[in-house]
C-alpha cells in the first residue's frame, strides 16, 4: 500500500502543479478581461450616464429669473441670486445651462441698447448679400454726424458681445458692473456720439448635415449557416449597444460648423473694418476710444495698418489690462512714440490708484488701477473702476485739448492786435 502511494506521489504533484497553472491562468484571464473592460470604461462619461437633456428655456420668465430695480440678476420666486450649481455632479450639464442663460442676458443687452441707449444696429459687411452670414454694431444716432467728438469702446476676447463687459459680472452682480450701458449714457451725457463694437462676432454657427452610415466591411466566409451566423452578430451587436448605453453619456452634442463672416473673421479684422466704414467716416473731429483687454491688442493692430489716420484722428486712448504686445505685434517706433502721448493702461495692481507702474515695454504708460487681479472674481468694482476712470480721463483730455486751442486763438489774436497798434 505504501509503495503505491509512494508512486503515485509524484503523479499527484504534477497534477496539482498543472491544476494550480490553470488556476493561476484563467485568474490571470479574468484579470486581463478586468483590465480590458475598465480601459474602456471613461469615469467622467459613466458620471454622465444619467444627464438630463441639454433642453433649456428660451427666455428670462421661462429660466424664473429677471433683474430687479437694482439691475441683480434675481430668481423670481425666492429672490436669490443665480446658482450655478442646479444640480450636483453633472458640471457639464450645468455649465451648458449657464451658457443658455449667457445668450439670453445678450438679447437683453441688446434691447437694453436699443430701448435705453436709443441706439441701432449697423450690419456688416455694409455689403452683405441676403445668404452670406453678418455681424453688426451699434451706434448712437450722432455717431457719424457729431462734428465734435466720438467715443468707441472695444470689448475683451470671448463669449461677451456688444454692450458687454464682462458677462460673469451681469450674472452675478449687477448690469451697471458688466454692460457698456453705465459708460454709453454717460457719454452721451457729456455730447459725445457713442459706437458700440462687437469684435467677437466672426461667424455663423450652423449645424452640420448628418453622416451618412459607412457600408458593413465584408466579412471572411464562415463554414456557420447564415441564420446561425446573423442571430450571432444580432447578440453581440446587442451586447455592444447594451454596453455603451450603461457606460456612455446618452446626451449627444449637436456637431456644427463656423461659417466666418467676410472681413469680419476675427476682433482684429472686425476693428479694421469698422474704422474703414464707420469712424474714418465719421465727422467727429475728436475720436476717442476706449478698449479693454484683447481689444487692446485690436487697436494696436489697426495702428499697425492705419497708423496715419489713427493719428490724424483720435485724440486719446484709454486701455484696461490690456492685451496687446508692440515687440509680437511689431509695432513701429512711430507708433510707440505716438502711444506714450496718447495712450494710458490701466492695469489690476495692489499700488494705490494711478500709481505709475514699470512700463515693462516702451509704449504706453501703465498705471495701477487700485485693485488686485485676485480680487477681480470676488468684486463687480474692478471693470466699473477702471472704465470710470477711464471716461474721466478722456473727458479731461478732451477739456485739456481745447483749452490749449483756445489759449493759441487768444494768443494769436492778441498778437494780431498789437501788430496792428504798433
Amino acid at each position: 500500500m505504501l509503495s503505491h502511494l509512494c508512486a503515485a506521489t509524484p503523479t499527484l504533484y504534477i497534477l496539482w502543479i498543472t491544476m494550480a497553472q490553470v488556476a493561476g491562468q484563467e485568474d490571470r484571464e479574468k484579470t486581463t478581461a478586468l483590465k480590458d473592460l475598465l480601459s474602456r470604461i471613461d469615469l467622467d462619461e459613466l458620471m454622465k450616464k444619467d444627464e438630463p437633456p441639454f433642453t433649456f428655456p428660451k427666455t428670462l420668465e421661462e429660466f424664473e429669473y429677471a433683474f430687479n430695480e437694482h439691475g441683480q440678476l434675481r430668481h423670481i420666486k425666492t429672490g436669490e441670486p443665480f446658482v450655478f450649481n442646479a444640480r450636483e455632479d453633472l458640471h457639464r450639464w450645468n455649465q451648458k445651462r449657464y451658457e443658455a442663460l449667457g445668450e439670453i442676458i445678450t438679447q437683453y443687452v441688446y434691447e437694453l441698447l436699443e430701448k435705453k441707449c436709443n441706439m441701432t444696429k449697423a450690419f456688416l459687411p455694409v455689403d452683405a448679400t441676403e445668404d452670406e452670414p453678418t455681424s453688426f454694431i451699434y451706434r448712437s444716432p450722432d455717431a457719424l454726424s457729431n462734428p465734435s467728438k466720438l467715443l468707441v469702446l472695444i470689448q475683451g476676447s470671448g463669449v461677451v458681445r456688444a454692450g458687454q463687459w464682462a458677462r460673469r459680472l451681469i450674472i452675478n452682480q449687477d448690469l451697471d458692473s458688466g454692460t457698456q450701458i453705465p459708460f454709453i449714457t454717460r457719454a452721451m451725457e457729456e455730447g459725445y456720439g457713442v459706437m458700440v463694437l462687437n469684435p467677437n462676432e466672426n461667424y455663423l454657427e450652423v449645424e452640420k448635415p448628418a453622416k451618412s452610415s459607412p457600408l458593413p466591411s465584408p466579412t471572411e466566409p464562415s463554414d456557420e449557416p447564415a441564420e446561425k451566423r446573423e442571430r450571432k452578430d444580432d447578440k453581440e451587436g446587442k451586447k455592444k449597444r447594451e454596453f455603451y448605453e450603461k457606460y456612455r453619456n446618452p446626451q449627444k452634442e449637436t456637431e456644427t460648423e463656423r461659417i466666418p463672416i467676410r472681413e469680419n473673421g476675427s476682433s482684429e479684422e472686425h476693428v479694421l473694418y469698422v474704422w474703414d466704414h464707420f469712424v474714418s467716416k465719421a465727422a467727429a473731429k475728436n475720436v476717442f476710444i476706449m478698449a479693454h483687454s484683447y481689444g487692446g491688442l485690436s487697436f494696436v493692430e489697426l495702428m499697425n495698418q492705419r497708423e496715419m489716420q489713427v493719428k490724424n484722428r483720435v485724440c486719446a486712448v484709454a486701455l484696461t489690462d490690456s492685451a496687446h504686445n508692440i515687440w509680437l505685434q511689431e509695432t513701429s517706433k512711430g507708433t510707440q512714440d505716438w502711444m506714450q502721448q496718447h495712450c494710458c493702461n490701466w492695469v489690476s495692481s495692489s499700488e494705490p490708484l494711478d500709481t505709475p507702474l514699470d512700463p515693462m515695454l516702451p509704449d504706453c504708460p501703465r498705471v495701477s488701477a487700485g485693485i488686485k487681479q485676485t480680487m477681480y472674481k470676488h468684486t463687480a468694482t474692478v471693470i466699473t473702476l477702471l472704465l470710470n476712470i477711464c471716461l474721466i480721463r478722456i473727458a479731461f483730455t478732451f477739456q485739456i485739448q481745447l483749452s490749449k486751442e483756445f489759449n493759441l486763438i487768444s494768443i494769436q489774436l492778441s498778437n494780431r492786435a498789437l501788430a496792428h497798434q504798433l
